[in-house]
């Protein structure tokens, strides 16, 4: 048998800290005014960080009448104090302490190669602070992104920003924003907003980068040709990034032309001819940028994310194929037929009373269709129930934007079809699966019923996948 007395261990090694005579290791943390001595115990440094192990076995540590003198003017006093009680005692008090000691303490555990700790405040931070990274995310990713560890929390801001992209990149700081981080952000096809906006953001950016310019030249017209070679100089790695095809004839003349000095020759050449003649450029990423996805989880193995984003704003009601971020719901699997097997029993035990639901389903030919149940399953028997709110759809593949379609209700009557023992989904007798008809999906023409004007055909198509997601408002 095993006793373990951690709590005795750890009062123990607090008095070591902060009474005890026999210590021989100084160490001068912070600089200038904030600055404070700490004692501590090399075998105790040693043991608990690599960091400490590596430089205390070196020749050339300070030592004088065998003290070993040490300086991290890098590290607040308050950060290593902080770093002291986590070595000796496992105990990390942060509630008191500023979020910049908490980000200076996630650098100093970083360097001193103590990852557990690193771990816990990337959580702590993302948990804790989510708001106050979100308002302060230039503060944040300027730091971060110079910790090569750091990818948690540099993943999460980035996701964030994403989520967002307008607010952060009209931010009054983010023309501070490091050139590197800059450039990662502009790369992404989710950083999707107005390309316009990310031109204009990134003009901003440019003139508060560039010598000359800034606060004391940003008016345009007071420019020389040195100022525009400067800030053509600034831009020269991002201009290739921006997606111009999808900036508009009257925003290119407006916000676009004017900076014509700034824009390689040939690539401007490339751009004229793209708005005068719709030749695509060769020069520049041509794809579209889209949004970050709606929350999914886990991911669809039938569709893409920016698919489901689709579906998303479809239950907004908004048809038009916008791919523009929707984070009002949140779609969790209940049903998957490979894992869960095909029988009406499983399918409407593990999707009743689950509350709205998707249903996709994949055939054969790899085409998609799917609906929208906006009032969930509850084990009803031969039950029409009707609702405005739902819809079919089809996709022609995987990640189909083009090609997709969506039908609605011409009248809201019997619109879903529920009978436990012998009914997958039936969507007005539309599209439907039946249990006595094996694992095929049936399509028909029924829009003069009142039903969905949608598929102008009557088809049995061999099903190859079933995926339903509840759908959660948030």
């Amino acid at each position: 048998m095993n006793s373990i007395f951690h709590s005795g261990l750890s009062k123990d090694l607090s008095l070591i800290l902060n009474d005890s005579d026999d210590f021989n290791v100084i160490i001068q943390a912070g600089e200038n005014q904030n600055t404070k001595e700490f004692r501590a115990h090399s075998v105790i440094l040693r043991a608990r960080s690599p960091y400490f192990k590596t430089a205390f076995s070196s020749s050339w540590i300070a030592k004088k009448d065998n003290m070993i003198i040490f300086n991290k003017p890098n590290v607040t006093p308050i950060v290593f104090d902080m770093i002291l009680k986590y070595i000796y005692m496992g105990e990390l008090v942060l509630t008191n302490q500023s979020v910049e000691d908490i980000l200076g303490l996630l650098i100093a555990s970083d360097e001193l190669l103590l990852e557990e700790l690193f771990e816990y405040i990337q959580d702590y931070l993302i948990k804790g602070y989510n708001s106050w990274i979100q308002q302060n995310f230039v503060l944040v990713l300027n730091t971060v992104f110079k910790l090569a560890s750091c990818k948690k929390l540099q993943n999460y801001c980035l996701e964030s920003i994403c989520t967002n992209p307008r607010s952060f990149i009209t931010a009054e700081n983010f023309s501070s924003l490091d050139k590197c981080i800059l450039y990662g952000l502009l790369e992404r096809d989710d950083f999707a907003i107005q390309e316009i906006d990310i031109w204009d953001g990134l003009i901003k950016w440019g003139i508060e980068q560039t010598p000359g310019l800034g606060n004391m030249n940003c008016n345009r017209a007071n420019w020389n040709q040195e100022n525009y070679e400067a800030l053509k100089k600034t831009l020269s790695q991002f201009i290739p990034l921006i997606r111009f095809v999808k900036i508009s004839r009257a925003e290119f003349y407006d916000q676009v032309r004017p900076y014509k000095a700034i824009i390689p020759k040939n690539l401007y050449e490339e751009i004229k001819e793209f708005y005068y003649k719709d030749t695509l450029p060769k020069s520049i990423i041509i794809t579209p940028r889209r949004p970050a996805s709606t929350i999914i989880n886990p991911a669809s193995t039938i569709i893409k994310p920016e698919l489901v984003t689709i579906v998303a704003n479809w239950i907004d009601r908004n048809d038009s194929n916008s791919l523009s971020s929707n984070n009002n719901y949140k779609f969790n699997l209940i049903y998957l037929k490979s894992r869960d097997g095909f029988d009406c029993a499983t399918f409407n035990n593990k999707c009743s009373g689950q509350g709205p639901f998707v249903v996709l389903v994949r055939v054969e030919s790899k085409k998609i269709y799917g609906g929208y149940n906006p009032i969930g399953y509850a084990l009803r028997s031969n039950k029409w129930i009707s609702s405005s709110n739902s819809f079919i759809f089809s996709f022609e593949n995987d990640q189909d934007i083009y090609n997709m379609k969506i039908g609605r209700l011409i009248n809201e009557n019997r619109c879903i079809y529920e009978n436990y023992h012998s009914t997958f989904i039936d969507f007005g007798y539309q599209l439907f699966i039946k249990c006595y008809y094996g694992s095929r999906l049936f399509l028909e023409n029924n829009c003069e019923k009142g039903f969905y004007d949608i598929f102008n055909c009557i088809d049995s198509l061999l099903i190859e996948e079933i995926e339903v997601f509840g759908v959660v408002k948030i």
